[in-house]
């Protein structure tokens, strides 16, 4: 088994209830054993701000998949859970991303990992540093990468 770390995100409907359900997916796949998982946190828009808040949370897993296994059942759930995708960066009733995969470098048309931004991201960073603080990701910890951002706005919802 190998260790991946998945973000998700969303901000159409119930946002907590599609985090959950989402979670509830990747529990139910064959070869995904889900290892911790993050609060939520509501976040603001990113990229496209003319949209509602996020609720965003982190998923450590170990799974038996490959990194590209692994990006195929995220979008499988998201399509089970009714994303469609309509906008870059545009609203979106869940969204899950393949963040970090363990010993893992990938970088084709369907796949980049690390993921490309997610030392860019406070909204990425904020519930990962909660489960995987430690983890290096482009040569830094989780918590080196988040302490260089502004966090402002993202509060862990209880």
């Amino acid at each position: 088994m190998t260790r991946a770390y998945l973000g998700l995100g969303s901000n159409i409907g119930d946002k907590t209830a599609r985090l959950a359900e989402a979670v509830e997916h990747l529990v139910a796949t064959p070869g995904i054993r889900v290892a911790a998982r993050s609060g939520d946190y509501r976040t603001p828009p990113w990229g496209d701000t003319d949209q509602d808040w996020f609720l965003n949370a982190a998923v450590a897993i170990d799974t038996d998949l490959t990194p590209h296994g692994l990006l195929e059942v995220c979008l499988s759930v998201e399509a089970a859970l009714g994303r469609v995708r309509e906008r870059r960066w545009g609203p979106r009733v869940i969204d899950i991303d393949v963040l970090a995969y363990e010993g893992a470098q990938v970088s084709d048309e369907r796949l980049v990992l690390p993921h490309r931004f997610v030392r860019e991201r406070a909204f990425v960073l904020v519930p990962l540093a909660e489960i995987a603080p430690d983890l290096v990701i482009g040569g830094e910890t989780v918590a080196q990468a988040l302490a260089k951002l502004d966090a402002t706005g993202i509060e862990r919802i209880e």
